[in-house]
């Protein structure tokens, strides 16, 4: 099966690459010159946003973008309610061994962690700061593809910008639900041992299951031999230790999955905004989900040069993720592959490959019976008529002539305002990382 050429921009919308280079590139300032930081960024966030609005009244595509509204906001219920099984997830895993456990278990070997201490011996200098260097981070990808719908505007991407965003937060979505399921099937210890000290409160001691279905078979090879022997658990002990079980009400079933203690607040919510990431090994990596997804979105939309840079990109924060011990190196390998397959499925939300002369023989399909009618009685008016339609039906705007309704002049601007909102959230909700 051969997929689809990605398009090719042209030198009229090679912008969408420009202002993406350009947003990365001020944003480093931060660690070279906050000062031309602080007043490069805000200057280029207007810019950006006043050319979005200026756009506005000669997009010609509010008919699809209002069609794509609906999936646009089921999608984001989507992921909100992937991301809190993912949170609850997160802190299932890392209270329910309890700290003691997080403090004496020693990382996995990680080929991926040798071979980047090895290349730091042999590559030059420059070559090994740049590798080290933190030039691209999640709010960045987020800001990449918010670029990306935007362009719609310009002509830059396929429209409907919500169709693309409904199959970017419905695949991320996806990829964030399939992962918690992942990481919580079996639990793999941090590369970043000291990490659940820092960060949670949980019982030292392991959860009450685990006292009777784990901790005897933990590392004794004859313990494991007989209980893979009998196949059930036969060792005696006794009563498990006491845990903390605030009043919750209805969402008490969270308890022995959140293990609270009394110190961490009176609500099983606050709980899981204190917890900024689990402290065991997540697997797959979310971060490198999100760089997959938009260098995925970046190439089928946009595609050229810059879907290159992108990639390159995604290959830097896979290799600053194991050389930071934030994941081992087969969170970012199965991240990858994940993400790209993901993409390929969810191709019925929105996609590049429905061109304009699909949708235009499509419209034709349905009017031909009556065109060929038309033509039969040599009614050309009728014929006129019809042909009309077609082509006004090609590029419509709610701004168009006997259209500008109530309807006509305050969507557009609803739109921009819903999605700005969206931005905002997403950055100030991923602003820890």
């Amino acid at each position: 099966m051969r997929w689809p050429a990605p398009p090719r921009p042209t030198t009229k919308n090679a912008g969408l690459g420009v202002a993406a280079i350009s947003y990365i590139a001020i944003d480093y300032l931060r660690h070279v010159s906050p000062t031309w930081h602080s007043r490069l960024m805000p200057l280029l966030w207007i810019f950006l946003a006043l050319a979005a609005v200026a756009r506005v009244p000669y997009y010609r595509h509010w008919s699809e973008e209002f069609r794509s509204l609906i999936s646009f906001v089921a999608s984001i219920l989507f992921m909100l309610s992937a991301l809190l099984y993912e949170a609850i997830s997160v802190r299932s895993v890392t209270a329910v061994l309890g700290l003691d456990w997080h403090r004496n278990q020693p990382p996995l070997p990680d080929s991926g962690q040798w071979i980047l201490l090895a290349l730091n011996e042999k590559l030059p200098r420059a070559i090994v700061a740049l590798l080290r260097a933190p030039i691209i981070g999640l709010h960045h990808y987020l800001m990449l593809f918010i670029m990306l719908a935007f362009s719609v505007l310009f002509g830059s991407v396929k429209a409907p910008g919500f169709g693309l965003g409904a199959r970017y937060m419905f695949t991320m979505a996806l990829g964030r639900l399939l992962r918690a399921i992942s990481f919580a099937a079996t639990i793999f210890p941090s590369p970043r041992p000291w990490c659940a000290d820092g960060r949670f409160r949980v019982p030292a001691h392991p959860h009450p299951w685990l006292q009777k279905y784990y901790i005897p078979y933990q590392s004794d090879s004859n313990a494991i031999r007989q209980v893979i022997w009998l196949d059930e658990a036969y060792v005696d002990i006794e009563k498990p230790l006491d845990e903390y079980r605030p009043n919750w009400g209805s969402m008490s079933f969270l308890i022995d999955f959140l293990r609270p203690t009394a110190s961490e607040g009176p609500t099983w919510y606050s709980l899981l905004k204190k917890a900024e990431g689990g402290c065991n090994d997540l697997l797959y990596s979310g971060h490198m989900l999100v760089a997959v997804l938009t260098a995925m979105a970046w190439t089928e939309a946009y595609g050229g040069y810059s879907s290159a840079l992108v990639w390159l990109l995604v290959a830097h924060s896979a290799q600053r993720e194991v050389r930071e011990r934030h994941h081992y190196s087969v969170d970012c390998v199965v991240a990858i592959y994940v993400g790209i397959l993901l993409w390929k499925m969810t191709g019925f939300l929105w996609s590049n490959t429905v061109t304009y002369s699909d949708r235009r023989l499509a419209k034709l399909k349905k009017i031909e019976g009556r065109l060929i009618q038309a033509s039969k009685d040599s009614n050309m008016d009728k014929v006129r008529e019809l042909l009309k339609q077609l082509e006004s039906s090609d590029e419509e705007s709610i701004f168009s002539k006997g259209r500008a309704n109530n309807y006509g002049r305050w969507f557009p601007f609803a739109v921009i305002f819903f999605a700005l909102t969206v931005v905002i959230l997403a950055f100030t909700l991923t602003s820890d990382g």
